[in-house]
């Protein structure tokens, strides 16, 4: 009898072990379904990066001309890093996230993501990046001016060098194998340009990596032409008051007219607005393309 009540103890405990064990494979989170309310999906939340940033404000004016603020919706302060871990996870599981996002950037090239329409044009209709210099530059460097002045590339060229970074590379080194693959293109970025002779350039930058990459890819290019440059990150703000106070020489990273627009207003009259490096930025609300149902900022309020 004992041992009869022995075995049956030990093949309860067999099948309660297999229960648990099935139920712990089986406990993926919960996917994206379209036949649900979003915002009780997400627990009405927008996943963002640092509180600095141009497009955190454009959102935080979207939850309100969109009506989202009354409807229990809210914007998520992390950063870009946590950002695109985040949504490399709820792609893994299908599942729904609405995150800021900007083009040019990696992950609209290793994610299946969109952006959302936006029919009250908060986020205002595509960007340009500029390039902005301390007021006397171009005397004082007249070569690394030129090269600035002619410095230009695309969404695709530059979506090439955060690629690598993003896989690891360091961006010295992803910007070094980017210049060797493309001399025609730094040929004409120093067509005319005279040497550096070991002069000094101070480059700032906000720490996206859109910016990583030009930045990069800028400073080794004034490198190859004779001078010495160094990189320094910054936050947005004071990036603009380093070049408003020729504590640094120029910045590539002024999303213009919208996400920088309010730094422009405030000291575009002591800088000297150089160039444009890059056509055809944008910034906005994105979702995996698998919400498929989701196409506008409208929907987050009605679907």
């Amino acid at each position: 009898m004992y041992k009869k009540i022995k075995f049956l103890i030990a093949a309860l405990s067999v099948i309660l072990l297999a229960s648990t064990l099935s139920a712990c494979s089986s406990s993926k989170p919960a996917a994206y379904n379209p036949n649900e309310k979003l915002g009780k999906q997400i627990n009405y939340t927008i996943t963002g990066i640092d509180a600095g940033a141009g497009i955190m404000a454009s959102t935080q004016k979207a939850l309100d001309e969109y009506g989202l603020r009354q409807n229990k919706w809210q914007l998520q302060t992390s950063s870009t890093a946590a950002m695109t871990s985040t949504l490399d996870k709820a792609i893994k599981y299908k599942q729904p996230i609405v995150v800021t996002g900007w083009q040019p950037h990696w992950m609209f090239t290793k994610f299946p993501i969109k952006f959302l329409k936006d029919p009250k044009n908060v986020y205002g209709k595509a960007e340009q990046i500029h390039t902005i210099a301390r007021k006397g530059l171009k005397n004082d460097a007249p070569g690394a001016y030129q090269i600035m002045k002619q410095f230009h590339w695309t969404p695709e060229q530059m979506s090439q060098v955060m690629l690598q970074t993003n896989a690891g590379v360091d961006p010295k080194k992803a910007a070094s194998e980017w210049i060797k693959k493309n001399p025609k293109l730094v040929a004409e970025w120093t067509k005319g340009a005279a040497k550096g002779n070991g002069k000094a350039i101070k480059l700032t930058y906000v720490a996206w990596d859109s910016e990583i990459a030009s930045t990069n890819v800028l400073a080794q290019v004034l490198d190859s032409m004779g001078y010495k440059t160094t990189i320094q990150a910054m936050e947005m703000q004071p990036m603009w008051i380093s070049i408003a106070t020729n504590k640094a020489d120029a910045t590539l990273s002024a999303w213009l007219p919208n996400t920088a627009g309010i730094y422009y207003k405030q000291y575009k009259d002591k800088v000297d607005d150089v160039a444009v490096n890059l056509n055809g930025a944008k910034v906005g609300l994105a979702v995996p393309k698998y919400m498929k149902n989701i196409n506008s900022v409208e929907d987050l309020l009605n679907k």
